[in-house]
């Protein structure tokens, strides 16, 4: 069953009904998005931005941040072009660690699991929601090669602006998306003394174990 979430500036997926009682869920994936409609709801700016974190074969690690742009029972979705660096570290080796910080809620999560595309139909009806510029500042960007200069960079988005005017825009094959399968989603919230809450969930054979650990 997919889980409703986040009506975020930018971020596609649906609002969560409230507990009425304020009280958090023993489902992770559910537990996020109730926060994460909180951290809406006390203008967090951005809460759809987390730093994602990627690792080269050799252990050489980065950091970055995304947007969230999906969230369900299935995982977390971001997008991106699979030929940058974030792309060419996932695909030697499909494993990620995410993080948020809602400032005005003292909450931090941390998400790590693995990474698998998205569908093709997913990518596609995304990639048709973004605003046309987007779309093809995508299209002519080489992401994280060398780049000559700002004019060079200019150049070739008014070069395709003037090529597919009045034309569709079609999403290249090397832009997708990738859906991080959590097995691992901490919940830190801050609290006097350092004496914080790190509320701990790990997946096993499908299903989630709750563990509280030290601050």
């Amino acid at each position: 069953m997919a889980v409703q979430g986040l009506n975020s500036r930018g971020a596609g997926v649906q609002r969560l009904r409230r507990n009425h009682d304020g009280r958090l869920s023993e489902d992770p994936i559910r537990r996020f998005l109730q926060l994460f409609e909180r951290a809406q709801r006390a203008g967090t700016p951005q809460p759809e931005a987390m730093a994602l974190a990627t690792a080269e074969p050799n252990g050489r690690v980065s950091a970055r941040f995304v947007l969230l742009k999906g969230a369900s029972d299935q995982g977390f979705v971001f997008y991106t072009d699979t030929r940058s660096r974030k792309g060419r570290d996932l695909k030697g080796n499909p494993r990620t660690a995410a993080t948020f910080y809602w400032y005005p809620l003292r909450v931090q999560v941390r998400i790590e699991g693995r990474v698998e595309p998205v569908s093709p139909a997913e990518a596609d009806e995304y990639w048709a929601s973004r605003p046309r510029e987007s779309r093809l500042g995508a299209s002519i960007s080489r992401q994280s090669s060398r780049l000559s200069s700002r004019e060079r960079l200019l150049a070739d988005f008014r070069a395709i602006q003037e090529r597919l005017k009045g034309k569709a825009v079609p999403r290249p094959g090397y832009w997708t998306g990738f859906r991080i399968a959590p097995d691992l989603i901490e919940f830190w919230t801050a609290r006097p003394h350092r004496l914080h809450d790190r509320v701990v969930f790990l997946r096993s054979r499908g299903k989630w174990e709750k563990r509280l650990l030290y601050p």
